[in-house]
């Protein structure tokens, strides 16, 4: 039975990439957004580059989640509460949610490489607090950035995927996975999604700093 993948902010640069990567993977993806028209046109444009075979829709975000086995957060620190008191009953049980939202300041007109502090402790914490029990969360691919993602060009960095949940810790891995030349590393429970997050703030810092565009990490010592 094939799997859907929503992906809500899927519109965005972040989504984007990630929604290009998983539909050359082979997996079903359908873009949420606000306006289901613009989702709509993004997957048509996304599915006119890779080819027309390829499973992508677009969608409300409510339509998305409905829909869905697993879904990935790639919308903006400031808008996830909102998005995700407003999708509470939607849900269903078993989906698996992965978030890669980093809270960094940008978000409400700071600098793109500090973070903002969440009394949580992380973004993926807050999220934990706002989505039914009965979903599973995991904390994954904050440090893939939306250039590393264009195109399908192999891309060399870790990803680190923090969960309180098996099932969510090892659907997230698997996924990150499907991307080429990214390694997933269990980065152990949720509550480290505090420092994985920060790691994003910090790359974004030194790829303005340097000039380029795809700093990412590779941790070694590690068995393969």
């Amino acid at each position: 039975m094939t799997r859907t993948i929503a992906i809500l902010g899927g519109t965005g640069p972040e989504g984007l990439g990630l929604a290009n990567r998983l539909a050359r993977a082979g997996e079903r993806i359908v873009i949420g957004s606000r306006d289901a028209q613009r989702a709509q046109d993004a997957a048509k444009k996304l599915r006119d580059a890779i080819g027309s075979s390829t499973q992508l829709e677009g969608a409300a975000n409510a339509a998305a989640v409905a829909q869905c086995d697993i879904a990935l957060l790639t919308i903006p620190f400031n808008g996830m509460t909102g998005l995700l008191k407003e999708l509470k009953t939607v849900w269903k049980p078993g989906t698996v949610v992965i978030d890669t939202t980093v809270p960094l300041a940008a978000a409400v007109g700071g600098a793109p490489s500090k973070m903002l502090g969440v009394w949580q402790g992380s973004a993926a914490e807050a999220a934990r607090e706002l989505l039914p029990k009965e979903v599973s969360l995991a904390a994954a691919l904050h440090n893939l950035g939306a250039s590393l993602l264009e195109g399908n060009a192999a891309v060399e960095c870790d990803v680190l995927v923090c969960s309180d949940d098996e099932k969510a810790k090892q659907v997230a891995s698997e996924l990150a996975q499907k991307i080429p030349g990214v390694r997933a590393i269990n980065g152990g429970k949720l509550e480290n999604a505090r420092i994985v997050e920060s790691i994003t703030a910090l790359l974004i810092g030194l790829n303005i700093r340097h000039k380029v565009h795809s700093a990412g990490i590779r941790f070694t010592g590690l068995p393969l």
